[in-house]
């Protein structure tokens, strides 16, 4: 028997680095399911296991340790299934674009608040800076203002010029850091950027869209400085999991800030009379792109389109 650590995940076999060095693939026992999660992955990268060989030396992993955090998704288009990204992070790094192809601010904000719910720090990576058109940089900066108003840090880089990459380094090192977004901003080329060498594959966009192919098709934990980088597949949509509605306001900081002063404790802020978030949209303190976003989480709930995990 012996535990280590899960840092990659091909589907049906896992690596794992053990406490005493050497790295073993694993598989997972057909009845083996988490209690309380659906998922199409079980075991995540960055859980902590126990594992045991058996006589044809294949080895299982038998248990998992509890989990610090965890940050799950689930498809669009699958009604019932999530997906762990990551288990056991320190922080997640998002890297957004503003053009080629453009991230939705309901992405950004969908992932922040799934982020809030397990307690994920997140800093919010602007890509492809030196691609941008005068236009453009100026909605650039008054994203990232919108951001750190709200208390996210945010960094305009360029992973293909290598512009803001080495101010971004001494915030990962020690750490390990989920780096997620959707397909085609440029998560390879930044981790090429970060640890010279590794040559991790990446795509043209499609021309077609503007949209980005997928290069990565399962995570992996990639040892950077003395901490770690968890690569994880490009996200097309990000379907949200395990939220009440009466929690779903928490996870967007300014608009729970504002809900302290409605009039009605169980205000869900979309028509009541007396509603200090929807009197603050209107003033512009909250911004309408946030607002929407968390209707958009709420309207889930309703039309029971991302149904619990059970």
């Amino acid at each position: 028997m012996a535990r280590g650590l899960v840092i990659k995940n091909t589907g049906s076999w896992y690596t794992v680095l053990t406490d005493e060095g050497p790295t073993v693939d694993c598989k997972i026992k057909g009845n083996f399911r988490l209690r309380g999660i659906r998922s199409t992955n079980p075991v995540a990268v960055g859980d902590r296991v126990e594992i045991k060989t058996n006589a044809e030396g294949t080895a299982f992993i038998t248990e998992i340790e509890d989990r610090r955090n965890y940050i799950i998704r689930k498809s669009i288009n699958l009604s019932k299934q999530s997906h762990i990204l990551a288990a056991n992070v320190d922080q997640a790094l998002l890297v957004v674009t503003i053009s080629k192809p453009e991230t939705s601010t309901t992405f950004i904000d969908r992932f922040l608040a799934s982020a809030e719910a397990y307690r994920i720090p997140v800093i919010l990576v602007f890509n492809k800076s030196d691609l941008l058109s005068e236009e453009e940089q100026h909605y650039q900066q008054m994203m990232i203002n919108l951001y750190e108003t709200i208390g996210y840090e945010c960094r305009a880089i360029s992973a293909q010029t290598g512009q803001g990459i080495e101010m971004l380094k001494p915030q990962l090192d020690g750490k390990i850091t989920l780096l997620s977004g959707n397909s085609g901003v440029g998560k390879s080329t930044l981790i090429n950027q970060l640890i010279p060498g590794i040559n991790l594959r990446t795509a043209d966009i499609s021309d077609a869209h503007q949209l980005g192919m997928h290069t990565t098709t399962f995570s992996e934990m990639i040892p950077f400085e003395s901490g770690w980088l968890i690569d994880t597949p490009g996200i097309k949509g990000f379907g949200t999991f395990d939220m009440e509605r009466e929690e779903l306001t928490s996870y967007f900081k300014e608009i729970f800030e504002f809900s302290k002063q409605c009039r009605f404790s169980d205000c869900t802020h979309t028509h009541e009379p007396g509603c200090a978030v929807l009197q603050a949209v209107e003033n512009h303190y909250i911004a309408q792109s946030r607002y929407q976003s968390y209707l958009s989480m709420l309207d889930d709930k309703d039309e029971n389109k991302y149904r619990e995990a059970y």
